[in-house]
């Protein structure tokens, strides 16, 4: 997807594709993109990088800075939930939900995914420029606009109704912990809506698709690249999952459908805004659909607890 080789070579929205690299230049023998000469991080990368051909260290690196960001996130959420109520307790008040769960959440994905993110690709040589053009971080087109507005709503559609046929055959999926508790407390709701555009949908987007799609791409073809950044993606959602195995393994299973839409959307466009926005749309959509919930009774109880199990991180 995101060859840092081909730094420069723009061609209308995006960089070249696979089918239009130069000819005369050998191709990846792992079935990923051709490579180019004297690229930036051919020049920059530690030795350690220097076998990126390699299906298992992609698929290493891959699972290696999902869980780095997961750990992150745990830590980092910890430490400032943590901060807030010692201040707490060292004034004698309590604290509001937004300093003892919104500021610890959005420092968290913060700190972790943009602190993983930035800190690999810095250990790779990139410098911001660099970075940028890896990513793919550039103004969307009008299509691309289109595509990052209309986008949400088809995923939205998509993974409710597998998410509502689920529910159907009797197969319990688990409940986003962070999720039940926004929608117990409505008046918070707006402010995680706007985290969800400004915050979680930029920052897990980074990790997820601009880093490890983007890597996987240097060794793999378009689909096993997408497939594995969903295999990482999912999964990370446990961390905020209750239920027993069977009910969080489904939810894991039901969250692949949004991750590969976002993957396939990222190679698409190779552009790391339009999946950001997406994300951060599809996530406030389904924080919205549980406020309508929770406004208008229990005869869409199976419509919130849906929207519920699909929220993010």
């Amino acid at each position: 997807m995101s060859d840092p080789s081909e730094f420069g070579t723009e061609s209308g929205g995006g960089r070249e594709r696979d089918g239009a690299a130069d000819p005369t230049e050998p191709a990846a023998s792992d079935g990923g993109e051709p490579t180019d000469a004297g690229a930036v991080v051919d020049a920059a990368d530690p030795p350690d990088e220097g076998g990126r051909g390699s299906p298992l260290r992609a698929v290493g690196v891959a699972f290696g800075l999902g869980i780095a960001g997961i750990l992150g996130l745990l830590a980092v959420t910890t430490i400032v939930g943590g901060a807030v109520f010692a201040v707490a307790t060292l004034t004698g008040r309590q604290p509001s939900l937004l300093g003892s769960f919104v500021a610890p959440f959005v420092v968290g994905q913060v700190g972790a995914f943009v602190g993983v993110s930035l800190g690999y690709l810095r250990w790779r040589g990139l410098n911001r420029e660099d970075i940028a053009a890896y990513l793919g971080i550039r103004r969307p087109t009008v299509v691309e606009s289109v595509i990052a507005v209309i986008g949400p709503v088809l995923v939205l559609v998509t993974a409710l109704t597998v998410s509502s046929i689920v529910l159907l055959v009797g197969t319990e999926p688990a409940q986003n912990q962070g999720a039940q508790m926004t929608l117990e407390n409505p008046s918070i709701i707006p402010v995680m809506i706007v985290a969800m555009l400004l915050v979680v949908g930029p920052c897990e987007e980074l990790l997820f698709r601009g880093v490890i799609q983007s890597r996987a791409r240097e060794t793999f073809s378009a689909v096993p690249a997408i497939l594995l950044a969903a295999a990482v993606f999912a999964p990370a959602h446990v961390v905020s999952l209750s239920g027993g195995v069977g009910a969080m393994l489904t939810t894991i299973s039901i969250l692949f459908v949004p991750s590969l839409i976002f993957g396939a959307v990222y190679e698409y466009t190779e552009n790391l805004v339009v999946v950001a926005v997406m994300h951060g749309l599809y996530n406030s959509f389904l924080l919205t659909i549980g406020y309508i919930v929770i406004t208008y009774g229990p005869e869409m109880e199976n419509a919130g607890q849906a929207g519920a199990a699909l929220l993010g991180v």
